[in-house]
C-alpha cells in the first residue's frame, strides 16, 4: 500500500529521509505511481512512464552505501521529452520520433542518474519545444490543473503540471524563450533558467550555443536549488560546462543573503502586459520592502530584444532542424516550418547585427546590475489562457506578428545571459496563478535563489501545492 502522505512532503525532507534509510526510493516510486493513476489522466503531464526501469535503477542504487548514492540519494525525477533516456520512448513531441527508443541517454540524464536521480517518466512538451503551449500530435495537450480549460504554458508544461499535481517533487526542464519560466508562472511552481554553462547537456549541432539551456523546476525555491546542485557541474561532453561552485546552491539559497536595492519593471519597456498581471507582480515585488529592501522602478535598455532574439532563434532552428525539414516537412507543425525557413533566409549581415545587439544588451545589463542587486518583472504577460489557442495572439490592445513575440518579457532576459527564476506571485480574480521573474547578474545564480527564497517566504503562495486538477 503506497504511503500517499509522501506526496505533500518537500524534496529536501524526502532526501533527508532517504539518507537516514527511513524510506527507500521504492516507497517514493509506489506513491508516484498511485498518484499518477489518480490524477494524470485529467491533465496529461507525464504521457510516458518507465517504472520498471526506475525500480531496477533503485535496486542497483540501494546496493551502494548511503554516502555513495549521490546528492539526490534516490529521488525520482521526470525528464522533459526533448532529452533522450536510454531504453525509454523519447519523442521530442514529434511524429517523426514517435517510436524512437534511444540506446544512449542525453548527457544531462546520465549526470542526474550519477547523482542518484531516478527517471520514472517523460514529461510532455510541444513539438521540439517550439511554442509556449504544451500540445503535440503524439500525446495531445497538457492541461492546467488550476483550470483544465486553460493552457499549462510551455515548453516545460508537462514538468510544471506534474509538480503542481503531486506527480513529481522535482522536474527537469529547458528554456530558450522562457520555457522554464512561463509554465512555472502558469502553474504556481518555481522554474529557473540558470547562467550559461551551469548544466551540461549533449551537443548535437551548435557546440557553443547558449540560447537554449537546461534547468530545474520544483514546488519551492529550496527544492529547486537541491535539483540544481545535482544538475550542475562540468562534463567533458559539453565544452562550455562549468565546475560546481564551492558553496552549494542549496546553501546559497538558505544563506540569508538579502538584496539592498532591487529594480521593478511592469514591462521591461518592450512589451504589453495584462494590467491585472502587472498589478499582481508589482504588489509582490513591493513586498521586498517588508524585509527592508529598497524597491525602485527601473530596467536596463533592452530595446533590441525582439529583433535580436528572433534572428538568433531562427538561426538555431535552421542549424538544428534543416535536415528534418528536407526529409519530413509533412510531419512538422507550421510554426516549426516557419521558424526553420526564417533561419534559412537570414543573411550574414542579419546574424552579425543580432550578435552585436546581444553583446550591447549584455553589457548594458552588467552596468545595470552595478546599481541593482536584482531585477523584478512579470514572468508572463498574461494569466493562463484557453488551451485551444495555439499561442497568445493579442495582449492589452497589441496584436502579435507570430507565435513567439508574446514571450518578449522572458526572452529579453535570455538575450543577456542572466539567471532568472520564476516564483509564485499571486492569483487573478479567477484564481489563476501569476509568477514573478527574479533576474540577477550573469553568474550570480545563488543570489537569485536567495532573493527568491526571501520573497517566496514573505508571499507564501507555494504552500498551496500540490493540488487536485479542477475543471
Amino acid at each position: 500500500m503506497a504511503d500517499m502522505s509522501l506526496i505533500k512532503q518537500s524534496a529536501n525532507a524526502l532526501v533527508a529521509r532517504l539518507r537516514s534509510a527511513e524510506i527507500t526510493p521504492h516507497d517514493l516510486l509506489d506513491a508516484l505511481e498511485a498518484r499518477i493513476s489518480d490524477v494524470d489522466g485529467k491533465v496529461n503531464a507525464l504521457p510516458t512512464l518507465c517504472f520498471d526501469r526506475a525500480r531496477a535503477y533503485a535496486d542497483d542504487l540501494l546496493k551502494k552505501p548511503v554516502g555513495e548514492r549521490g546528492l539526490l540519494a534516490g529521488m525520482p525525477v521526470p525528464i522533459k521529452d526533448l532529452a533522450d533516456v536510454a531504453g525509454v520512448r523519447s519523442t521530442q513531441g514529434s511524429l517523426i520520433f514517435a517510436d524512437n527508443i534511444p540506446d544512449v541517454s542525453d548527457l544531462l540524464v546520465s549526470h542526474l542518474e550519477a547523482e542518484g536521480g531516478i527517471v520514472y517518466a517523460k514529461s510532455n512538451t510541444p513539438e521540439f519545444g517550439a511554442g509556449a503551449n504544451t500540445f503535440n500530435e503524439v500525446f495531445g495537450a497538457t492541461l492546467n490543473p488550476w483550470n483544465t480549460s486553460r493552457s499549462a504554458a510551455g515548453s516545460s508544461g508537462g514538468a510544471a503540471v506534474a509538480l503542481a499535481t503531486g506527480t513529481a517533487w522535482l522536474a527537469h526542464g529547458s528554456d530558450m524563450g522562457g520555457s522554464l519560466r512561463n509554465p512555472a508562472s502558469f502553474n504556481n511552481v518555481c522554474g529557473m533558467r540558470p547562467s550559461p554553462g551551469r548544466v551540461a547537456t549533449s551537443r548535437a549541432s551548435k557546440v557553443d550555443g547558449n540560447l537554449g539551456l537546461e534547468g530545474p523546476m520544483a514546488r519551492n525555491v529550496e527544492d529547486l536549488a537541491l535539483l540544481f546542485d545535482a544538475m550542475c557541474g562540468d562534463e567533458p561532453g559539453d565544452p562550455v560546462s562549468k565546475p560546481r561552485p564551492q558553496t552549494s546552491f542549496l546553501d546559497q539559497a538558505r544563506s540569508g543573503w538579502k538584496p539592498k536595492r532591487v529594480a521593478f519593471s511592469r514591462d521591461l519597456g518592450i512589451t504589453p502586459v495584462d494590467p491585472e498581471v502587472a498589478d499582481i507582480v508589482e504588489a509582490a515585488a513591493r513586498r521586498f520592502e517588508d524585509a527592508g529592501v529598497i524597491v525602485e522602478v527601473a530596467h536596463p535598455d533592452l530595446s533590441e530584444a525582439h529583433e535580436c532574439f528572433h534572428v538568433l532563434r531562427a538561426l538555431s532552428f535552421a542549424i538544428g532542424m534543416k535536415p528534418l525539414l528536407d526529409a519530413h516537412r509533412d510531419k512538422l507543425k507550421p510554426e516549426v516550418i516557419w521558424n526553420i525557413e526564417q533561419g534559412l533566409a537570414l543573411t550574414a549581415e542579419d546574424v552579425a547585427r543580432a550578435e552585436h545587439q546581444r553583446a550591447a544588451m549584455f553589457h548594458r545589463g552588467l552596468e545595470f546590475f552595478n546599481t541593482y542587486d536584482l531585477l523584478l518583472c512579470p514572468a508572463t504577460i498574461v494569466s493562463p489562457y484557453p488551451v485551444e489557442n495555439r499561442y497568445v495572439e493579442e495582449c492589452n490592445g497589441t496584436t502579435f506578428d507570430n507565435y513567439v513575440e508574446w514571450l518578449g518579457i522572458v526572452y529579453a532576459i535570455t538575450n543577456i545571459c542572466a539567471p532568472a527564476l520564476s516564483i509564485p506571485a499571486g492569483f487573478t480574480a479567477e484564481d489563476l496563478p501569476v509568477g514573478i521573474q527574479i533576474v540577477g547578474r550573469p553568474g550570480c545564480d545563488g543570489q537569485v535563489l536567495a532573493g527568491g527564497k526571501l520573497l517566496q517566504d514573505i508571499l507564501g503562495h507555494h504552500t498551496r501545492l500540490p493540488i487536485d486538477p479542477r475543471s
